[in-house]
């Protein structure tokens, strides 16, 4: 049964939104307003009318479908293709304090965040307060607020040492900071950057080495789709390709 504070995916053949719900509230659209409250108490698979008798589909949405469709970017955001990967190689799990800088639009954050719950906790450092407020607004749509605590302010200012057990930077010059994310670091706290360019790669990799970094992995991830059409089965004409350059090593 669908509860105050759930998010929600209303669809019908061409239109979809996102709501967070709360009771007494109205969600206007094109066609016709909808109360929450006529949401609350359905079930998933429901039909729900607008004033105007349009009709949307009731869905729960995945954090996949938050992050694709429903979040408002600011900024270019980790795709889910990258944020899978990033998850999963830093061994982000319950219990774990992780450091962020460069929050974007908290597609990434979404992801770490539905990992280190119920007792972990992601740590946001951005210093453009326009991103930070946008970002929490959409942590908030993916319903991970209290798993999260952001703050505005850049690398270059102190962060608490030997804190965190992982850390994800997604900055421009993220080499100016290593030695501030080391000390931030536990021993042996594995972590990874995003970079646009090889250039850029390269300058992170020499000064990761210079503060002793081991465990060193640079890659890309691809994802191309295919029409699900059974007597054309073909790849998509565009594919999600290159989005940038994945650089992870660990704190000796």
């Amino acid at each position: 049964m669908i509860k105050e504070g759930d998010t929600v995916w209303l669809k019908d053949k061409k239109n979809s939104f996102f709501i967070k719900l709360k009771k007494g509230e109205i969600f206007g659209t094109h066609k016709g307003n909808i109360p929450h409250d006529e949401i609350i108490g359905k079930s998933y698979g429901d039909v729900v009318q607008t004033h105007k008798g349009h009709e949307y589909v009731i869905l729960k949405p995945t954090l996949y479908d938050i992050i694709m469709y429903g979040i408002k970017r600011k900024t270019q955001i980790i795709y889910p293709k990258d944020s899978a990967y990033i998850t999963l190689k830093l061994g982000i799990t319950d219990g774990m304090n992780v450091l962020e800088s460069g929050i974007g639009s908290g597609a990434l954050t979404i992801v770490m965040a539905n990992a280190v719950k119920p007792s972990g906790k992601i740590y946001c450092y951005e210093r453009e307060e326009k991103y930070l407020k946008n970002a929490l607004e959409n942590i908030k749509l993916a319903g991970f607020e209290e798993y999260v605590k952001a703050y505005h302010q850049d690398l270059s200012q102190p962060l608490p040492e030997d804190f965190f057990d992982a850390g994800f930077i997604d900055v421009r010059e993220p080499w100016l900071y290593i030695e501030n994310i080391k000390n931030s670091l536990k021993n042996g706290a594995p972590v990874g950057f995003l970079l646009p360019t090889t250039n850029q790669v390269s300058q992170t990799l020499e000064e990761l080495e210079k503060y002793g970094f081991i465990d060193f992995e640079v890659v890309e991830i691809l994802l191309r789709h295919y029409k699900p059409v059974p007597d054309r089965l073909r790849p998509e004409d565009r594919m999600v390709a290159h989005t940038g350059y994945l650089v992870f090593a660990r704190k000796k």
